[in-house]
């Protein structure tokens, strides 16, 4: 009796235990068991384990979406453009698709813009109002303004708007340049007319850059997400879980004009810059570092004895240059700007976008096994591509610039002007430069010294303008966009 009386108590007692067990597990908010068939006790009872998933393991977005799309505008613009302009923008045909693609008229585009000021700036992209003839912005609480562009830059294809309202809503700033890969990230944005859209994902990877058709000027080191991103929301925000913008969405990579898993959005640091200058100058004050680079992979990173394939080989470092007047030399490695580690050509160049023409960075290269620092101070576009040698020839834009000699302008009928000596691999030859080509004419102004195409070309706002005769005394121009 007594041993049936135990054997109950015993039994009541691991009852007991084993509802407790269960109760503690199931009162841990968060905490999920599981039973794995592949292990046993002894006695054949499973073998019960948990994994930690609690709340706060999960992102929550809602604080940084119900602030952020306060600040995030419809854009409508109207454009004038042809099929063919159409047909050769790429951006144009991932963000506007093929609709109303037809000859030129004018047509209704859309695109998304976010509010960093409170007195009316919006930053959106290049592309949304490149050639628009009218930007209207419209408001999550559908007040709908006019605006107007404040400047544009291409070259990374941000431009600033402005309405005329104070005490707007606006998305604060982050760091982007501290993204980390897997790190949560939101789009907000207004795809297919959808406004105040929210999308979610991770980054999943920095620097990246698309491939280009042109010739032109592309400083791109995209943050790529997966977060859905469709025609509509270029310009729209990219937000962190604090609610801080870290890029502005501005391409998809599709077949099909749609969304296929890969989204990119410009880092807000550059576009803090570019923003900034815009708003300081009145356009884009670029600094260059006057070198040419190259990837790294296994086979170089062995050849040049290194630890591990990273960094950014500098192929050549143009005389004159900010690199050039540092120390950096032809061979060098990079591996950081500044503060920030890289690990590519488009790292690099965003970084080096970032500084004014002036401003001083600390800049790291591996060089023959010894890791060293060089302080650069950077330069202006003009101020790097137009160096002047011994010999008073002028370094212009890739060409080599020299007054023409006498002999040469008598035979040609002239009185004055410029030889292009070399037109060089250079912007200058791409734009249809020629060696031997007199130029006579900058701007519409008449020049006879290599210095006077410098000057005017400092001068210039948007282009620069060549008009001249050929080395057979045939009449010729060309021109390129400025930096």
């Amino acid at each position: 009796m007594k041993k049936n009386l135990l054997t109950v108590l015993i039994s009541v007692a691991a009852a007991a235990l084993t509802a407790f067990a269960i109760l503690s597990l199931s009162s841990n908010k968060g905490t999920v068991g599981y039973v794995s068939g592949a292990d046993s006790s002894s006695i054949g009872m499973p073998v019960y384990q948990t994994v930690n998933l609690s709340q706060k393991e999960y992102p929550d977005f809602t604080y940084a979406a119900e602030s952020a799309v306060e600040a995030v505008v419809y854009v409508k613009v109207t454009v004038k453009s042809s099929r063919q302009d159409q047909m050769m923008d790429p951006f144009f045909r991932f963000f506007f698709g093929d609709e109303g693609m037809g000859s030129s008229q004018a047509r209704q585009a859309s695109g998304s813009g976010v509010i960093i000021r409170e007195d009316g700036y919006i930053v959106t992209n290049n592309h949304v109002v490149e050639n628009a003839e009218k930007v209207e912005v419209t408001l999550n609480n559908n007040k709908t303004y006019e605006a107007t562009i404040v400047g544009t830059d291409p070259a990374t294809d941000v431009a600033l708007i402005k309405v005329a309202e104070t005490g707007l809503p606006t998305v604060p700033f982050g760091n982007s340049d501290e993204l980390r890969l897997g790190q949560w990230v939101i789009a907000i944005g207004s795809p297919y007319d959808l406004r105040s859209t929210i999308t979610a994902g991770i980054v999943s990877a920095k620097g990246r850059q698309m491939q280009h058709s042109t010739r032109e000027l592309k400083i791109e080191s995209f943050i790529q997400t997966d977060a859905a991103v469709n025609p509509g929301n270029s310009g729209g925000a990219l937000v962190n879980e604090k609610g801080e913008l870290v890029g502005i969405n501005t391409a998809i990579v599709s077949q099909t004009g749609s969304y296929t898993g890969y989204s990119f959005a410009i880092p807000s640091n550059l576009v803090k810059k570019v923003i900034g200058d815009i708003i300081e100058f009145g356009s884009v004050k670029r600094a260059l570092l006057g070198i040419t680079m190259q990837e790294i992979d296994s086979k170089k990173a062995e050849e040049l004895k290194l630890s591990s394939p990273e960094g950014v080989y500098i192929r050549e470092v143009m005389k004159g240059s900010a690199a050039d007047k540092a120390g950096l030399k032809a061979g060098d490695v990079i591996v950081s700007v500044g503060s920030v580690i890289v690990k590519s050509m488009a790292e690099v160049q965003a970084q080096v976008a970032s500084y004014r023409p002036g401003d001083k960075a600390n800049v790291k290269v591996v060089r023959d096994g010894q890791t060293l620092d060089f302080e650069v101070t950077f330069l202006s576009s003009e101020e790097a591509n137009a160096t002047v040698s011994s010999d008073g020839s002028v370094s212009f834009y890739g060409a080599t610039l020299k007054a023409a000699d006498e002999k040469t302008l008598a035979r040609l009928g002239l009185k004055k002007g410029v030889v292009i000596e070399d037109a060089g691999n250079g912007k200058m030859r791409q734009s249809g430069a020629s060696d031997g080509f007199i130029i006579l004419y900058v701007n519409d102004q008449p020049v006879s010294s290599p210095q006077d195409v410098v000057n005017i070309a400092k001068k210039a706002k948007r282009s620069v303008f060549f008009e001249g005769v050929t080395s057979s005394g045939r009449e010729a121009y060309f021109g390129f966009g400025k930096e």
